[in-house]
């Protein structure tokens, strides 16, 4: 009888823990997959429809939301930049780190500090796709890391509380595209790729900002990293920069192996499946490689699984599921990719209007058997989860700013962000 209660008390802990929802602790979810195993999830909505609360921003920006318990945190920016014609002047730019509370959409806190100067021009460059907050923050559970590129990362208490701020570079000038790659964490490293801030990917001891490891030479990339469970139960770092992909040891930044990809910007994070990571160049050479991890100097012909010529998404993150991989690209064509090979299960262009060659941004998501994309400035296209292409919905708001952050699933609810506003999606109790 005892034995039985136990067992009862187990499954009820268990089932309210799923039936809360994981929290959404870093950019595409809590292991980077972009993959939620919550159920729900509207798959209609409109102004009138399935929209919890809307929240006014205080400013731009295309960093995703995390959330942790009841406490939405995420950045923006405002004061320049917000009109391409005319964006003001840059000694007026200014940083907000943001938490929001989940059930109201009401801002409990908002921090600003004033940016490192000069930033990458608005006005005729890249990054006025995009912003000058474009890295999702990340929580271990007792704080938030926000990353504001050559402004440095900092790290708040859960009440808003500065920590700590470091700097990781102020920039090269190689580029007009600011900054966009997003921190992760590891036991207790923070985890910066400072490519466009320094050449570099560093890690910090998350306690007091100290630099603990640094590995330069990572050119031209905008790529989130990711730590991956090899064959052998190891863990490896796996950077994605210019020329190479590039596994580390996470806890000391020494060079395992590097694959030769053939020179390429790199915006796309990386994905795992298993120890098989998946890189994505995303212009002038455009491919998609397979690469085995746990390989040791150069594995370019002895872990290369196959290679997808003339494949991108450009910006956007795919996801992989059940041996597919799936993706929309810039242009706002529909893939499924056989995981094992790379052989195209199916390809639909989908009528997606505005945006020009920049369509889609976000990363899409997975949950309750549906694929979310969310494209820049003519809504959320819903699909089914599965090899067979069937369009299940798409869902336009009044807002005509632009969507750009990855979409973040939160007990039972969507969560949307435009330049202007925050979204919660989801049915009304």
């Amino acid at each position: 009888m005892y034995r039985h209660q136990i067992t009862c008390a187990l499954i009820v802990a268990c089932f309210a823990l799923i039936s809360t929802g994981a929290d959404w602790t870093r950019f595409r979810g809590p292991e980077g997959t972009g993959v939620s195993s919550e159920t729900g999830i509207p798959t209609t909505w409109s102004d009138e429809e399935n929209v919890v609360w809307k929240t006014r921003l205080p400013g731009f920006g295309s960093s995703s939301p995390i959330t942790l318990g009841e406490k939405i945190f995420f950045t923006c920016y405002g004061g320049y930049g917000l009109d391409e014609e005319q964006p003001g002047e840059q000694d007026k730019l200014l940083l907000h780190a943001l938490c929001v509370d989940r059930k109201s959409g009401k801002i409990l806190w908002q921090k600003t500090i004033e940016p490192v100067l000069p930033e990458t021009p608005y006005a005729g460059a890249r990054v006025d796709l995009h912003g000058y907050a474009s890295a999702t923050p990340v929580t271990d559970g007792q704080a938030v890391y926000v990353f504001f590129g050559k402004s440095g990362v900092l790290k708040y208490s859960l009440d808003g509380e500065l920590l700590w701020h470091v700097s990781v570079g102020t920039g090269l000038d190689k580029h007009k595209w600011g900054s966009g790659a997003s921190p992760i964490l590891h036991g207790n490293l923070l985890i910066v790729n400072a490519s466009c801030e320094s050449q570099s990917v560093r890690a910090l001891d998350k306690s007091s900002g100290k630099e603990v490891w640094r590995v330069d030479e990572i050119i031209d990339s905008w790529s989130t990293p990711l730590v991956v469970t090899t064959a052998d139960g190891g863990e490896e770092l796996v950077v994605i920069e210019r020329f190479k992909v590039l596994g580390l040891d996470p806890a000391t930044g020494k060079r395992l192996w590097f694959c030769e990809k053939g020179s390429d910007y790199i915006c796309a994070s990386v994905i795992a499946n298993g120890d098989v990571i998946y890189a994505i160049n995303s212009r002038m050479k455009a491919k998609l490689l397979a690469i085995r991890t746990g390989g040791r100097g150069n594995v370019t012909e002895s872990h290369v699984l196959w290679t997808k010529n003339r494949w991108t998404t450009r910006v956007s993150t795919p996801v992989l599921h059940d041996g597919h991989l799936y993706a929309m690209d810039h242009l706002g064509v529909a893939y499924c990719l056989d995981a094992t090979n790379g052989e195209t299960v199916y390809r639909e262009k989908l009528d997606i209007s505005g945006g020009g060659n920049d369509k889609i941004y976000a990363s899409l998501v997975v949950v309750d058997g549906k694929l979310y994309y969310v494209t820049r400035i003519d809504g959320t296209v819903v699909l089914a989860l599965s090899p067979e292409f069937k369009e299940l919905a798409r869902n336009r708001l009044a807002d005509q700013s632009v969507f750009n952050a990855t979409p973040v699933v939160s007990d039972g609810c969507l969560l949307l962000r435009s330049d202007k506003y925050l979204y919660c999606n989801g049915k009304k109790n």
